[in-house]
């Protein structure tokens, strides 16, 4: 599968310009237009930064294996269900294992930028909510991912297949001299979970549709093809759903510090008005 993702460095580039668009058509008075360029910055400038994180990391790449392993250990000792099973259950049927990776490689960011677009354009009032979350929940995941962890895909001895790579589809670059690609080892956790999560939750409390209900489907599809198709453990799902859950609950409490503010400012005293002279006759 030809991997038709942008560069940090074309992200960041193209972030660049819609931003000075933006500021451009804002000073030519089309608002609208420049807020849209400038929201669409802001989101480039996030891919941007993530995709450089999947070069950079805080600590060396050479323990990321041991991660996984650990991971993977942990969550047997737990009793969760083991992720190398799901696969197996798949494997026999080259279509769905296919069609999983399809999945796992255009819906991420597809569904994510149509809901978007739909809040932004029917909804723009509650646009600033959806966004913001997008970019907390984001920000917090690069910052876990600096610590290096290897996706399930890399453990064949644990029972793991590359389905991507068997199949040809891997969207990912091959490895330089032998060693695995740092883009790959931001398995934990899973922004993939946190996204389409939070993309069901901006439809189901936005829309007012009695078919917003369908869109969850997308999170239950997207947790099952991050299993099956080894790119995640149930971990890294878990966490990234913790850390959506702290991008909500900071937004409920700065909302709530705003409003507190507001009351104990009280009311705007209306200005005085002025006393006229009594007339004399």
């Amino acid at each position: 599968m030809q991997n038709l993702t942008l560069t940090w460095q074309t992200a960041g580039g193209a972030s660049a310009a819609l931003l000075a668009a933006g500021y451009a058509a804002k000073r030519l008075r089309r608002p609208s237009l420049g807020g849209f360029l400038r929201e669409a910055g802001i989101l480039l400038a996030l891919f941007a930064l993530w995709q450089l994180v999947g070069l950079l990391s805080l600590m060396s790449g050479d323990h990321a294996l041991d991660r996984a392993q650990w991971i993977h250990r942990t969550e047997l000792d737990l009793g969760l269900p083991d992720e190398a099973g799901w696969q197996a259950a798949v494997m026999p049927y080259p279509v769905v294992v296919k069609a999983a990776n399809y999945y796992y490689a255009s819906m991420h960011f597809a569904v994510m930028i149509a809901v978007l677009l739909w809040v932004f354009v029917r909804h723009r009032a509650r646009y600033a909510w959806v966004r913001t979350t997008v970019v907390l929940t984001t920000a917090v995941c690069l910052a876990v991912q600096f610590i290096p962890v290897a996706p399930p895909r890399m453990l064949p001895d644990n029972g793991f297949v590359d389905v991507a790579a068997e199949y040809g589809q891997s969207v990912y670059g091959g490895a330089v001299g032998g060693v695995v690609v740092a883009a790959q080892l931001s398995a934990m956790p899973s922004v993939h979970v946190a996204w389409c999560v939070l993309a069901a939750v901006a439809v189901i409390v936005v829309s007012r549709s009695a078919w917003r209900w369908l869109v969850v489907l997308h999170p239950l599809l997207t947790v099952w093809v991050v299993v099956v198709t080894a790119n995640h453990f149930w971990a890294d799902g878990l966490v990234a759903l913790v850390i959506l859950g702290l991008a909500y609950l900071a937004q409920w409490a700065a909302r709530r510090l705003r409003e507190g503010r507001a009351r104990a400012a009280g009311p705007a005293q209306a200005p005085a008005v002025p006393q006229r002279a009594p007339v004399r006759h």
